[in-house]
């Protein structure tokens, strides 16, 4: 159950740290970036990357359980 919440709590810190990236990167619009340049660099920067990872992390701390745990 504890490495259940670390998982989930590092997750969490992972998608946090992403996404403030993402939403920093947001900048690049007003220097001429298009969307699909944006996506492209996003995607290519290992910190935007942390935001899926994360996800994942967070989706497989909360769907995948023991026997003897009590699903809330």
């Amino acid at each position: 159950m504890i490495i259940r919440i670390f998982t989930f709590l590092i997750g969490f810190g992972l998608t946090t740290i992403g996404c403030v990236y993402i939403v920093s990167y947001l900048n690049l619009f007003s220097f001429g970036y298009n969307f699909i340049e944006y996506v492209n660099f996003i995607t290519r920067r290992i910190e935007c990357l942390n935001a899926l990872v994360g996800i994942i992390l967070m989706v497989l701390s909360i769907t995948l359980g023991g026997k003897n745990e009590l699903y809330i």
